[in-house]
């Protein structure tokens, strides 16, 4: 097992230390162009490569986007109730809770632990908690709902053509496929350098709420992953990739809209370290579970 866990976990611990190393020696990183290269023009690229031309059952990656709408339902409920009873901020946690690192940790190690297949579930997974993320969690951390910044992400426009040839049967044009494959190829490598260095910058602050809000986010993660697998009857691929996507830490996200909006952005950020430290560290653990 330790042999198989290996090449999973290797990758993404080097390129998230590459971009902690490339921080701590003071080297220059365009973070933000960087981001929004990546969110903009890369992830919806692997979006579309890998939806429209990995030649998966609609139905499969479908029953993943409603598991992952579930979990993040049951994430927010949940979640809002355990603030409110400890007494934290609901705006400043509740995305914290709600949306799990699917997208610099999730999709990578999605791939690297059942490959292509492993990927596009991931994705599937990933696609819900970013349009959810950039909607409901947005909106919760600025206490304000805008329609118009709702429809500029362009993963949504990704995931529409991508259905588009899925539910039609039309082959992708050739060049699309390639330039689309090419272009989504960097999209993971960067993520994880992004989410090294961003981990760099943080600073951990409040360390008992945010440890205790790490906990949660895992433990919650983790247990109800579980509980939407075993309730659906998964087994195999589908399984694994709904427990692991559910257990990510705290997405970096809910720091940005934290530092933004002034809702506990020190306490998210510490939430954002400990929960992704505590997370490599039961990583193996994890991915012996689901594998």
């Amino acid at each position: 097992m330790i042999g198989e866990l290996i090449p999973v976990i290797a990758p993404v611990f080097i390129c998230a230390a590459i971009g902690f190393v490339w921080q701590r020696s003071g080297r220059a990183f365009p973070e933000e162009t960087l981001g929004n290269l990546v969110m903009n023009v890369g992830t919806p690229c692997l979006i579309f490569s890998t939806l429209a031309t990995v030649g998966m059952d609609p139905a499969a990656l479908g029953a993943m986007s409603l598991a992952a709408l579930a979990a993040t339902a049951v994430f927010g409920v949940a979640g809002a109730g355990l603030l409110w009873a400890g007494g934290l901020s609901l705006r400043g946690f509740t995305p914290t809770l709600m949306f799990p690192n699917s997208g610099n940790l999730g999709l990578p190690l999605a791939l690297f632990a059942f490959g292509e297949e492993g990927l596009a579930l991931g994705i599937a997974y990933f696609v819900i908690n970013a349009i959810g993320q950039h909607t409901v969690g947005l909106s919760i951390a600025s206490g304000s709902v805008s329609l118009f910044r709702y429809v500029r992400s362009p993963i949504i426009y990704a995931v529409a053509l991508a259905a588009l040839f899925m539910s039609t049967g039309l082959a992708v044009p050739r060049w699309i496929a390639n330039t689309t494959d090419l272009i989504g190829g960097m999209t993971i490598p960067l993520l994880l350098i992004t989410l090294g260095n961003s981990l760099a910058r943080l600073k951990v602050t409040g360390m008992g709420r945010s440890l205790g809000v790490s906990l949660v986010r895992l433990l919650m993660g983790f247990a109800v992953g579980v509980g939407i697998a075993e309730a659906l009857g998964w087994e195999g691929v589908a399984r694994g990739v709904m427990i692991l996507q559910s257990s990510m830490p705290v997405a970096v996200f809910s720091y940005l809209y934290a530092q933004t909006f002034r809702t506990e952005p020190e306490e998210v950020a510490g939430a954002v370290v400990i929960s992704t430290i505590l997370s490599f560290l039961t990583l193996p653990l994890l991915l012996w579970y689901v594998m």
